[in-house]
């Protein structure tokens, strides 16, 4: 079967809207994939703003919120096929939404962006609201990428996401095991944001700073690194587990800047050493925007050497665009209503079809 699909993926790094169209083949069982066209679409200030500030609003706003953003992916789509010349070659859209609340211990999660306004705005089918069947069962709700890395990119030990927060996949056993590691590229961004950056590009910043030890040992002592797996980061917890302390010192911000990027590597390393590979040498295959930071991906290599793990970095378009393709393949999945999220991955009662449909012609 061959599916052509639209995904939609906003993530907690705040950078924009990522829009691509994919190809997806399956034969007997075996994924594939074709990333035909991608965009990422900046969000202006106000949409920056609102979806920053969501929790802080009254329910009327809220509410009012989540229909405006679904209508405003909707018109996003639109563009989108407007500028590839897409009319006829959409079977369905599939939209993560953005993140505003997530609580599972309390059996929630929303993702604004209300999957009828994008239908109605494009009047093609759309699945959305992809976490809250896993969640609703006692799951962590995330990562919900490892579906696809199982699917799409079984091919390699370990899968790391670095983007607003860093998490990673162990394939290989019967059923493969992801969590969230820490904080990533949220922190980066708002340390450069105090040099009028919007992100320490290459990592230059952070690779003419020195590490500052005793913030570093603060901040790897947080409750959160100390407990297994299953286990998942709000955007909010996730800040919390590095603000205020970073920004409340007198450091110099290159210094800051080392030190959180050192954090970050020090956390992957320390989760891939809980799940040893047993093998001569293994592959970690690394994307999501941090991959394109040289300085962190260097000394996450220098970490990962000794341990036998070559960090592997695939062409720009999957590392840019890897989530909203497996957005696309989860939809996919919801369309076929086939599991989508795995409990292994996810601490939920059992494997789950998540996903809404609405239909929109």
């Amino acid at each position: 079967m061959v599916y052509k699909v639209i995904g939609l993926m906003s993530g907690s790094s705040m950078d924009g809207l990522d829009i691509v169209h994919v190809l997806l083949s399956e034969v007997r069982g075996q994924w594939s994939y074709d990333i035909l066209h991608a965009d990422c679409v900046p969000y202006n200030e106000q949409w920056t703003e609102d979806l920053r500030e969501a929790t802080n609003k009254n329910v009327s706003d809220f509410l009012k919120l989540h229909t405006s953003y679904g209508r405003y992916l909707g018109e996003q789509v639109n563009a989108f096929i407007a500028k590839h010349d897409l009319a006829h070659n959409v079977h369905f859209i599939a939209s993560h939404g953005h993140t505003v609340f997530h609580e599972p211990e309390h059996r929630t999660t929303v993702q604004v962006g209300d999957g009828a306004a994008i239908a109605a705005v494009t009047g093609l089918p759309v699945i959305n609201d992809l976490r809250a069947m896993d969640v609703a069962l006692g799951g962590q709700g995330a990562p919900i990428v490892p579906i696809g890395d199982k699917l799409l990119f079984g091919g390699h030990d370990y899968l790391l996401n670095i983007g607003g927060i860093a998490n990673i996949t162990i394939s290989g056993g019967e059923a493969p095991i992801a969590f969230d590691v820490c904080p990533a590229n949220q922190i980066l961004n708002a340390l450069a944001e105090r040099e009028d950056q919007p992100m320490d590009k290459d990592g230059n910043m952070a690779s003419v700073g020195a590490l500052l030890p005793g913030i570093l040992e603060e901040l790897n002592d947080a409750d959160y690194y100390k407990r297994l797996p299953p286990k998942s980061l709000s955007n909010d917890a996730a800040m919390d587990l590095v603000f205020p302390k970073l920004l409340e010192t007198e450091q110099h911000n290159y210094d800051l800047l080392h030190t959180a990027t050192m954090l970050i590597v020090q956390q992957i390393s320390a989760a891939v050493q809980l799940y040893p590979h047993g093998k001569e040498q293994a592959t970690l295959l690394a994307t999501g925007g941090g991959a394109f930071n040289t300085f962190l991906i260097t000394e996450l290599q220098k970490a990962l050497t000794p341990l036998n793990i070559a960090v592997v970095v695939p062409d720009a378009n999957v590392v840019k665009y890897k989530e909203a393709l497996v957005m696309a393949l989860i939809g996919t999945l919801r369309w076929r209503e086939e599991v989508n999220v795995l409990s292994s991955v996810t601490g939920a009662g059992r494997n789950s079809v998540g996903g809404a449909l609405w239909i929109g012609a």
